[in-house]
């Protein structure tokens, strides 16, 4: 008998690693994958380095240095963090793995904390990589300690993919013992992780090549099952958490063929087998419909699938037991309406944030000037676009503030300014800052330092006490990388130091420095105890 626990789907994932005997958990925090990493940190396990990374492509390529020595790494990230990490997700579907690795990816469909809802399957299709989507807490747990025992069996990283519901959402799982960390061992053909050409080659062939076994494996390994039922008018692919809103419809027995899908490559001879015997077939699957196109591709004849495509179901969101529900014709349950003087309560930043001074200084000192652009990033000080600051002009990825505001100087654009956070910065602004050094550009960085990460819960930035430094290093010069105290006093001042550097003719940074008034209340509780 295992122990039981209460967890998040996060945290089972955590459990299941630790379990697994991993070395390392390497991650850049994200919703809906953060709490992963804090699980692991809050254990402060002997031997596994739980630190957080710069970003996720440092993640993953970290994680592949402790698989070459022979030992597991687990790499979380949500689903625009592995757009960070391609270069070395897809390439180490190349060189493989000598320990295992699982590449966490939690996606979230409907934007809940997100600019998109891509779905990462398409990228574990894309590199040829096994994909594991499990479809409960339970299943979250063993498929991580199952993935790093495949990962080493077929000498692949393994794609484990989540969705915010997963994520955060509780249930009890059933715990196993757990095994130790392996000895440093390293791989048997060093060649594998040298990618020049005549390597890459013969390991891509070595690729395509193993996926038919991979498929296989998904059968035999019983994450794929075909689950018979007498009434053929239609059959259900249910894939991962999709399968939970199939079964919550019909209490938990499905009275159609039903075939559910946690691993890929697709199970291809199952799915044959059921629009076979099936009048039509619906694809319940969260994200993209990928699972569907798929299916119209790769089976023989001709045969009526529902699905996103379709319109059965919504093409864009997550899906609910009652969006499934309409898709099999199964009358809608009596809903609520909601209350006439329930009105929306959008986010907004929160009382004695720094970022609240930094704006009220910027739109002064902007509005000086008949043509301006302010280009914004991902974080807290996102919330810059909404009343009653309007004060941002663009949020599209991380880092992207600084290389916009120096490409729309470059256009002529005066005064272009960027406004990026800490964190942010040290994960993808550097190199724009350089980029606009290199270019003498004329534009005003403003980096928001509230020290931490706050936008995730507050977890540690890797800019904290480096930032001048740093931005010296790279060529801006010393006079020009100003630190200001964004508090209702310094208004004045600030607005100063804004005007002044807007006007330099050059690559000017202005790093307004407070730290973040929810870690502050968090620091001084832990102080008072």
């Amino acid at each position: 008998m295992g122990n039981k626990f209460l967890l998040l789907g996060d945290e089972a994932v955590a459990q299941g690693a630790i379990d697994a005997g991993i070395s390392g958990v390497y991650a850049y925090p994200g919703t809906p994958s953060t709490e992963i990493t804090e699980y692991i940190q809050s254990k402060k396990i002997e031997g596994v380095h739980s630190d957080w990374c710069v970003n996720e492509k440092t993640a993953m390529e970290a994680a592949l240095g402790v698989s070459y020595v022979g030992k597991r790494a687990l790499v979380c990230m949500k689903h625009v963090g592995l757009n960070v990490a391609a270069d070395a997700f897809v390439n180490s579907a190349l060189t493989g793995v000598n320990g295992g690795v699982v590449v966490l990816v939690a996606d979230d469909p409907s934007m809940h904390s997100s600019q998109n809802e891509q779905d990462s399957r398409f990228y574990g299709k894309f590199a040829f990589t096994p994909i594991l989507e499990p479809s409960s807490q339970q299943e979250a747990y063993d498929y991580v300690r199952y993935g790093f025992d495949f990962s080493e069996n077929v000498g692949l990283p393994v794609l484990l993919r989540i969705t915010t519901r997963m994520a955060h959402s509780r249930a009890i799982v059933t715990t196993g013992e757990g095994v130790k960390s392996a000895e440093i061992s390293f791989p048997k053909n060093p060649a594998d992780w040298i990618l020049l050409p005549g390597n890459a080659r013969r390991r891509y062939n070595e690729l395509l090549a193993s996926q038919q076994q991979l498929e296989l494996e998904g059968v035999e390994s019983g994450h794929n099952t075909y689950i018979d039922a007498a009434d053929k008018t239609v059959g259900i692919v249910a894939c991962g958490i999709a399968f939970n809103y199939v079964a919550e419809n019909y209490d938990g027995v499905i009275p159609h063929p039903t075939v559910k899908i946690t691993q890929y490559p697709l199970p291809v001879d199952m799915l044959q087998r059921l629009v076979d015997e099936c009048d039509s077939v619906l694809i319940a699957e969260e994200g993209q419909p990928i699972v569907e196109e798929q299916i119209r591709g790769i089976l023989r004849g001709k045969y009526n699938i529902k699905g996103r495509l379709s319109g059965e179901l919504p093409r864009v969101g997550e899906l609910t037991p009652d969006s499934v529900r309409a898709a099999l014709g199964i009358d809608a349950f009596e809903l609520l309406t909601p209350a006439d003087n329930v009105v929306a309560r959008p986010p907004a930043l929160c009382a004695g944030c720094g970022h609240i001074d930094v704006y009220d200084a910027l739109n002064k000192v902007a509005s000086e000037y008949d043509k301006y652009r302010i280009f914004s990033d991902i974080g807290c000080y996102t919330l810059g676009a909404l009343p009653p600051f309007r004060a941002i002009h663009s949020t599209v990825d991380m880092g992207a503030s600084i290389t916009m505001a120096k490409g729309a100087a470059d256009a002529g654009l005066f005064p272009s300014i960027a406004v990026i956070g800490d964190s942010t910065f040290t994960h993808s602004g550097i190199t724009g800052l350089i980029d606009a050094v290199n270019s003498r550009s004329n534009i005003t960085v403003i980096i928001s330092d509230n020290l931490t990460t706050a936008m995730t819960g507050g977890q540690d930035s890797a800019g904290t006490g480096k930032l001048e430094d740093i931005c010296m290093g790279i060529g801006v010069a010393p006079e020009h990388v100003r630190v200001v105290v964004p508090l209702r006093k310094n208004i004045d001042s600030i607005i100063d130091v804004m005007r002044e550097e807007i006007n330099y003719n050059g690559v000017s940074v202005i790093i307004p420095r407070r730290e973040c008034i929810q870690t502050l209340k968090k620091n001084a509780k832990k102080r008072a105890k």
